[in-house]
């Protein structure tokens, strides 16, 4: 009885709460005011469909004005946090931030021009074929509280009957008439103003891409005829305005193509340009269709001859005009591009192209300092200098060389930590064009390039060993649009030498193969292939994220030597055993917006790695892992697996990563704003990593049929800093699911205890990282 009690005072105390609220947000209204709560639309007409009063009633709502008050389960909380905050004295401050920026000024029914609004949804359903619609309005009130009912009677929704182009003898009415076969107007679709826009909109493409520059959609005119037929039938006719420009009816094409790739806008003075526009008087570095003015010669003429996709007496067109401009952006050398075209004879109809471009700094240099802390007591400091060139041999060409040292030091817990110390450099050299015996055509916005890069690092774990490590990749980059992307490296290479392996290791990695494997020999050669696809920079609620990757290692060289015939002794190349597996990794991701606020993001990560032939085990640095910020947040960077291996059976002291051949990862996470750059998210996590073969030093990590019963799952909470030029994030996340546990008792929601600081230490992984995890 007594819960009941409890259970009836919670309940009057919510419903009292909310009348609180709800009385406070008219309590503060002078005399004679009322507080506008909406409008509601009625559709008055038998002769329509259920769908059809649907999408025309919600087309209305969408055009009223002023909207109401934004409302929660009936309940308007910004207008309650405006109302009781008290008028700030500046524009800054705590009660300035609570009534302006939580808060929301009240909406009233004084604001409502309800002529306004009777006038905008008769014009609204004419536009949509509702012709001689009729629409009344009345306000409805009650405690201080009013809202607006229209009435609309729209009669019957005219059909189109016929489409008609107007036909002439001249030459801008026959491209149209070429024109006509992809119309968006219809016989027996409805009259609909927003079609006949985007009519006219896709007449001045067509036209563009046919030389008429100067064109404009409000050149056309589309004409609706109801006398001609019965039954609201009405019949549409396309026409050329009599007002149209002698200009817009020209096709023009392309007489002379010049470039200043030195120019600065600084040149342009009083709207007119210091350089020469004349382009007879100019010397001529590239081809007879190009002139490039370079006097001081700091680009190779070839660059603008690829970028460039007007030639001499091409008829202009948009889409030439978009990826000429999109390319000479896409090189990576230039700041601004400006382009212009000047008639050069208006008898021939012909203009001369013009770009203008700014170039950046062709050097730079960047010292970047950052400190990091990881899973096993080390902090630690990285410094990095990195120069680059942006036009290396006057051709566009990119080089970049960066020399990099890093040290992680333990700063407590098992005194067997040792310290870790890093250096090492790389150089990428970036052409703009795909460097084959072949040709390769593109007619891609996006210039292709060959990447050639070249690396070194020293790696030294005081008392355990040292490493040395070189890598070297020839590949392509090329995009066939600004969604799809594919990065093929005809050649990746990693060879790992390793020395000053001391008797300590020896001894502690005696029982450990995948220890003992850190150290040895690896030579890794071969193919690899990413393709990516994402459309996540479209204006859309829903949006996706794909990336695909495929790694052939020693795949022909194990052909060639025999080595996928099985042999008792491994195939070698100058001593060193080369690795041959094949490895596959998918990334798919798919964000929903809710509204400008609010979004929920998803990943799914699966990935196997098959070694065979020369090898029976991945390479550690190709294998993978899980855990950490970008992860499984709730268990620490590549500590998590493989399958139901318990990590706690290491020895004390002794920390080394986690990895698998296999893995499978799910993340969600709810993301919302909450004010200007700070945002909150949710967030449940699930995955983990499992190895191919058996590995006697650690039990349960091979992958099985009991698979499902090893996923780790965790959730948390975090916080995001947007600085907009960087992301600073921050997890506080959880284990709910830790997989080398005891069967049958894995899911931890009985083990969770906030109170207890053991518990908090064991349990809570505060993750701080840069950006999102995906």
């Amino acid at each position: 009885m007594k819960r009941n009690y409890q259970t009836y005072f919670k309940y009057a105390l919510t419903f009292g709460m909310a009348s609180a609220v709800v009385s406070c947000n008219t309590r503060y209204l002078k005399d004679g005011e009322m507080l506008y709560t909406g409008a509601e639309i009625n559709i008055e007409n038998d002769t329509i469909s259920k769908n059809q009063k649907k999408e025309l009633k919600a087309g209305l709502e969408a055009n009223l004005t002023p909207k109401p008050n934004s409302s929660f389960l009936g309940l308007r909380p910004k207008l309650f946090f405006y109302n009781i905050a008290k008028e700030p004295k500046k524009e800054k401050g705590f009660n300035y931030w609570l009534k302006y920026k939580v808060g929301e000024k009240p909406v009233l029914l004084g604001d409502v021009d309800r002529e306004f609004n009777k006038d905008i949804i008769e014009n609204y359903s004419e536009n949509k074929g509702y012709f001689n619609a009729d629409a009344t309005y009345d306000t409805v009130s009650h405690n201080k509280k009013a809202k607006i009912i229209y009435t609309l009677r729209p009669g019957a929704r005219y059909l189109i009957s016929d489409v008609k182009f107007q036909q002439d003898s001249t030459l801008i009415n026959r491209e149209i008439q070429n024109l006509t076969d992809k119309t968006f107007l219809k016989k027996g679709q409805p009259f609909d103003l927003d079609v006949i826009k985007s009519e006219r909109e896709r007449i001045d493409n067509g036209l563009k891409e046919r030389g008429f520059y100067y064109f404009h959609p409000d050149n056309i005119i589309v004409q609706a005829d109801t006398t001609v037929s019965k039954n609201h039938k009405v019949e549409m006719n396309v026409k050329l305005k009599d007002n149209t420009p002698d200009l817009s009816t020209q096709q023009f094409s392309i007489d002379k193509v010049v470039v200043f790739p030195n120019y600065n806008i600084r040149d342009v003075k009083d709207g007119k340009y210091s350089v020469p526009m004349n382009p007879d008087s100019l010397q001529k570095y590239a081809h007879e269709d190009i002139y490039v003015i370079d006097p001081e010669q700091k680009f190779k003429p070839r660059i603008f001859d690829r970028a460039l996709y007007f030639k001499r007496g091409d008829l202009y067109n948009r889409t030439n005009h978009n990826l000429t401009l999109n390319r000479l952006i896409s090189l990576g050398v230039f700041k601004f591009v400006k382009n212009e075209f000047v008639v050069s004879d208006s008898l021939q109809h012909t203009f001369d192209a013009y770009y203008l471009l700014t170039p950046r700094e062709l050097q730079s240099l960047r010292l970047e300092a950052l400190g990091r802390t990881n899973s096993a007591n080390y902090a630690g400091s990285e410094l990095n200098l990195n120069w680059t060139h942006r036009n290396f041999f006057r051709g566009a060409e990119q080089f970049k060389a960066s020399v990099y040292g890093a040290f992680d030091v333990q700063i407590g817990g098992p005194e067997n930590a040792k310290n870790i110390f890093r250096a090492g450099s790389n150089v990428q050299l970036s052409i703009p064009r795909i460097v084959a015996p072949f040709r390769f055509n593109s007619s891609s916005a996006f210039v292709p390039r060959t990447n050639i890069t070249l690396g070194y690092e020293f790696q030294n774990r005081t008392e355990y060993y040292t490493l040395n490590t070189f890598t070297g990749s020839f590949g392509y980059v090329w995009k066939e649009n600004a969604r799809k992307e594919h990065d093929l490296k005809i050649l990746d290479i990693t060879y790992v030498s390793p020395a000053n392996v001391t008797p300590l290791y020896k001894e502690i990695s005696a029982d450990n193969e995948a220890m003992q494997r850190v150290v040895e020999k690896q030579l890794i050669f071969g193919p690899t292939y990413s393709y990516t696809y994402t459309n996540t920079m479209l204006q859309k609620p829903n949006t996706v994220y794909y990336k695909g990757t495929l790694d052939l290692a020693g795949n022909i060289t194990g052909l060639l030597t025999g080595a996928n015939v099985k042999k008792d002794k491994e195939k070698s190349i100058f001593g060193v055993p080369f690795s041959q597996y094949a490895k596959i990794e998918n990334d798919f991701r798919f964000y929903h917006k809710f509204n400008e606020k609010t979004s929920l993001a998803t990943r799914a990560i699966a990935g196997i790695a098959y070694p065979y032939g020369n090898s029976e085990h991945i390479p550690f640095s190709r294998q993978f892992f899980s855990g950490g910020s970008n992860s499984v947040r709730a268990f620490r960077a590549r500590t998590l697996g493989p399958g139901s291996f318990d990590p706690r059976t290491i020895e004390s002291g002794y920390y080394f990563d986690q990895s698998g051949d296999i893995k499978l990862e799910l993340n969600a996470e709810y993301r919302a704003n909450l004010y200007k750059f700070l945002n909150v998210a949710v967030f449940a996590d699930a995955g983990n990593v499992w190895l191919v073969n058996e590995d006697t030093s650690r039990p349960g990590a091979k992958f099985s049929k009991e698979f499902l019963s090893e996923i780790a799952v965790g959730a948390g909470v975090g916080l995001r800093l947007d600085f907009s030029i960087l992301i600073l994030r921050l997890d506080l996340a959880m284990p709910l699911r830790v997989p080398y546990y005891e069967r049958g008792d894995r899911w931890t929601f009985d083990k969770i205890n906030f109170g207890d600081s053991n518990w908090r230490k064991d349990n809570l992984i505060l993750n701080i990282a840069i950006g999102y995890p995906f």
